[in-house]
């Protein structure tokens, strides 16, 4: 594809419009735009492009091999005036994995489930790149949780684990945020989890054919450039596809919900003395293959 693109799809404000695109190290192009440069014709929201599935993605391969670089400048606005949104706006779902990483069971002296433990997030905790991550007054005890998330691009129930990766769209960064004080005096997880701004996701999603393999991605966690989680997916519990599997056992999954698969070790309230977010932190999480989000706590 001429430019280096690859199909990293993002959602984005640009002159405060709206738009969605592919991402890349300088600039994002914008699909619709692009189609209509060609006289095609693509969804005009991400969130039907992704239920579009793969039409929708040989269309833009198509038009991305077509563009010269004229074209591509045209429909591309740089990366410094634009301002990145999270990928799924409002998702039907968002489904959570706890204790899915051998490590974090283990610093969290946790059992290793035989099945996932699951819990659910509302829509409302969705925000995006550079956004503020609310840290209410009374919240003690902040904690990040940095994770690979899989973003459905089919309609699934009752699916094998040798076919679940072909419901998979592609793969965002979610980072679950915590306030373990309610978290752990409730004994479930729902209140703790589900404060508006504790689901910051982006930068983009990396389509499943770009990122084929998520066996053994690198996950890495800073806090004020402090490194607090470095491991890899090859220590998740449940693979992918096996997650995908075993959640569609349970609920029918849906195009664009957004499905948290768990976070390695590193996370603060494990940390001898634990060590909490605090007004004006900045948490960055890294993940191989997809890129990099990054968001500041505010305390209200």
């Amino acid at each position: 594809m001429k430019g280096g693109y690859r199909l990293k799809i993002a959602r984005y404000r640009h002159k405060n419009k709206e738009h969605y695109g592919i991402l890349n190290q300088q600039s994002v192009l914008s699909l619709p735009t692009l189609a209509k440069h060609f006289n095609e014709r693509l969804p005009q929201s991400v969130e039907e492009f992704v239920a579009s599935g793969e039409q929708a993605l040989r269309t833009a391969e198509a038009l991305l091999r077509k563009a010269e670089a004229s074209s591509v400048k045209n429909v591309s606005a740089p990366i410094t005036e634009v301002a990145l949104l999270a990928p799924i706006a409002s998702p039907p779902k968002i489904i959570c994995l706890g204790l899915n990483y051998v490590d974090h069971a283990a610093e969290t002296r946790a059992a290793v489930p035989d099945e996932p433990v699951i819990f659910m997030k509302p829509h409302t905790t969705i925000i995006g790149p550079n956004e503020n991550i609310i840290k209410p007054s009374f919240v003690h005890q902040l904690d990040y949780e940095g994770e690979l998330a899989i973003v459905m691009g089919k309609k699934a129930k009752n699916v094998p684990v040798s076919e679940a990766a072909k419901h998979v769209f592609g793969y965002t960064i979610l980072n679950d945020v915590s306030a373990r004080d309610f978290q752990f005096k409730d004994g479930q997880w729902t209140r703790g989890k589900s404060f508006d701004t504790f689901a910051p996701t982006g930068p983009c999603i990396t389509t499943a054919n770009q990122l084929s393999d998520t066996a053994n991605l690198a996950v890495r966690t800073w806090v004020n450039g402090e490194l607090r989680q470095n491991s890899t997916t090859r220590n998740m519990a449940f693979s992918v596809s096996e997650i995908v599997h075993h959640l569609s056992r349970v609920m029918t999954l849906e195009p664009c919900d957004v499905i948290a698969t768990g976070t390695p070790a590193g996370v603060g309230f494990a940390m001898k003395p634990p060590k909490y977010l605090q007004n004006g932190d900045v948490v960055r999480i890294e993940i191989e293959g997809i890129g990099t989000l990054e968001n500041t706590v505010k305390e209200q």
